[in-house]
């Protein structure tokens, strides 16, 4: 993993210029555990029965779901790509199935296990570029599992703070879908406890005064929640990810090639 524990120290010098360079060898250790782990939660997520995944995972906040299911309002629900993310969806969808948003695999037969196994206790999955889907679910009060936190490139995106990076490149697609719809904005983090091995899965209160009608100010806005969800556990997070690799118009590249 060499060329990602470069990108993994490169993103932890961006986003924390202040943490030192032993503090961050040994986060980029516990990081690479975690990605480790990842391939075994990710099994679990796919192929475990119901009752068990619910043993390990216990879920807070539910009482904000079920106040917009009274309401008869969608929410989109604002995932970050932590290492165990296939393992919060799977425990969420038991207790309230919703619609997670994805990238078709290229390889047909991994693409039927992704399918089937993130399909096992929600509804069904959305493509990525299925934006009336997604609008439609949304507007008849369904939950659509969404992850602005990656660099996805130029299109429909602007730039925005991230930690301690001015420019990040963000997806507009969270203000786009939430101005459509007018659906509440939900951000919910997944915690593995390190000790005993038991889960959290957080679900917080739907984001007040969201900048509807504004890409860039939402975009902002979105990343400080964003922040939030990641701090809940920074090792547990997917910092290998390029996460800035897309610069503003005349800015060099923050990465070596």
């Amino acid at each position: 993993m060499k060329k990602r524990r470069l990108t993994i120290e490169r993103n932890l010098a961006l986003c924390f210029p202040d943490m030192s360079q032993d503090e961050r060898n040994h986060f980029i250790e516990k990081n690479i555990k975690n990605a480790g782990l990842a391939l075994f939660e990710t099994g679990m997520a796919w192929f475990w029965p119901d009752a068990r995944v619910s043993r390990h995972v216990t879920i807070e906040g539910m009482e904000h779901i079920r106040k917009l299911e009274n309401e008869g309002k969608g929410a989109l629900m604002i995932a970050v790509h932590s290492m165990n993310l296939e393992l919060g969806a799977r425990a969420f969808g038991i207790h309230k199935a919703g619609m997670g948003v994805y990238r078709p695999n290229n390889n047909p037969c991994f693409d039927y296990f992704q399918y089937q196994g993130r399909s096992r206790s929600n509804r069904t999955l959305i493509d990525r570029k299925d934006v009336k889907g997604m609008i439609h679910a949304l507007r008849t009060g369904e939950l659509v599992w969404y992850a602005p936190d990656h660099d996805y490139g130029r299109r429909r995106s602007t730039f925005a703070p991230l930690f301690a990076v001015e420019n990040a490149c963000t997806t507009t697609g969270t203000s786009l879908l939430a101005d459509a719809s007018k659906c509440a904005v939900v951000p919910f983090t997944m915690v593995r406890n390190t000790d005993s091995g038991h889960y959290t899965l957080k679900v917080h209160q739907p984001l007040e005064a969201f900048p509807y009608n504004d890409d860039k100010a939402a975009a902002a806005y979105v990343n400080k929640a964003i922040e939030r969800s990641i701090m809940a556990a920074p090792e547990q997070y997917m910092w290998l990810h390029r996460r800035f690799k897309t610069r503003p118009e005349g800015e060099a590249c923050l990465y070596s090639q």
